[in-house]
């Protein structure tokens, strides 16, 4: 693998003095700085249009992203000797964003309100985001569909007699968040954000956010995306309020942070409250079992889902008192 490194590394130019592996990549120092080379199955197009991003968030002061490097031949794509296709960008050596760590979660937060402010581009519809609508109400149907398997089934294993048992509350909130967000302002919303191209970084969480000294580096930007920019925030403090039991100072915190940098409207905190209040990881432990097999069911599987029925009544008075 790294020999194919090196042949990629050959296209631009560039000449490796040392190697190591990164979160799914490949990490060189040359002669120009750190590179990490990846895998890539995304189309030319959208690449085009994520470059066009970067730069102009990297011109707007925001210097240490993971950029796109163009080849010799001025192309994004380069392949190795099968045809795989690659993308290089730059790389920063720096920390993860440590979720133990109040200063580095608030420099984390400052640093999305920053970029959010740049992250503005022309539409192209074919990366609008689906509507959250549309989205939970796919969601809620999965779980519908998966619950009435279930209870089908004859003999049933920890997991699902367990996820049976707390399945009612998480739908309950599913189905009342779909109910709340067709009576609210929130396709108004987003259609002001798509007029304004409004873009999402698409998957900010601590592992995308590096810090070295006073520098902070942000990463991944693969999933970007149109949507109404609280879906950024949003993503980030569900992660970390998972980990500190919905902490609700913490999570006011976060949010006065961001908002110092860059308010939100009465109808953004709105959208923000609404998202936090879908039982997102719920569904996920439903999809990976819909789409896994039913016969060995991991122990991790059971740990997330007792988690989740020990944390429900603090994610609910976070979600009651924060806003």
């Amino acid at each position: 693998m790294y020999d194919r490194g090196l042949w990629i590394l050959e296209q631009y130019g560039l000449t490796a003095k040392t190697s190591c592996k990164g979160r799914g990549v490949l990490l060189y120092e040359t002669q120009e700085g750190w590179v990490s080379i990846k895998e890539c199955v995304g189309t030319r197009q959208k690449l085009e249009q994520q470059y066009a991003l970067m730069e102009k968030v990297k011109t707007s002061g925001f210097p240490y992203l993971d950029c796109l490097r163009r080849n010799l031949e001025g192309e994004l794509l380069s392949y190795d000797r099968e045809e795989n296709a690659y993308v290089v960008r730059d790389w920063y050596s720096g920390k993860e964003c440590d979720t133990r760590s109040i200063t580095d979660i608030e420099r984390a937060v400052e640093t999305l309100a920053a970029i959010h402010k740049v992250m503005h581009l022309e539409v192209k519809e074919e990366y609008v985001r689906e509507s959250l609508i549309h989205e939970c109400m796919r969601h809620n149907i999965e779980i519908r569909k998966t619950r009435k398997f279930i209870q089908k089934r004859q003999k049933k294993n920890t997991f699902e007699m367990k996820m049976l048992s707390c399945v009612e509350p998480f739908l309950e909130c599913g189905e009342g968040v779909v109910d709340e967000l067709k009576a609210s302002g929130y396709e108004r919303l987003r259609k002001l954000n798509l007029q304004a191209g409004s873009i999402c970084h698409g998957d900010y969480n601590q592992h995308n956010v590096l810090f070295s000294g006073n520098r902070t580096a942000v990463t991944n930007f693969d999933r970007w995306n149109y949507d109404i920019q609280t879906a950024d925030l949003y993503h980030f403090m569900r992660k970390i309020l998972e980990k500190h039991n919905w902490d609700i100072a913490l999570g006011v915190g976060m949010l006065e942070t961001y908002q110092k940098v860059n308010a939100l409207s009465e109808e953004e905190l709105y959208d923000l409250k609404l998202r936090l209040s879908y039982p997102w990881k719920f569904w996920k432990l439903i999809n990976h079992y819909s789409n896994n097999n039913k016969v060995w069911i991991s122990g991790k599987n059971v740990e997330k889902l007792e988690q989740l029925q020990m944390q429900y009544s603090c994610w609910q008075y976070f979600l009651k008192n924060a806003f």
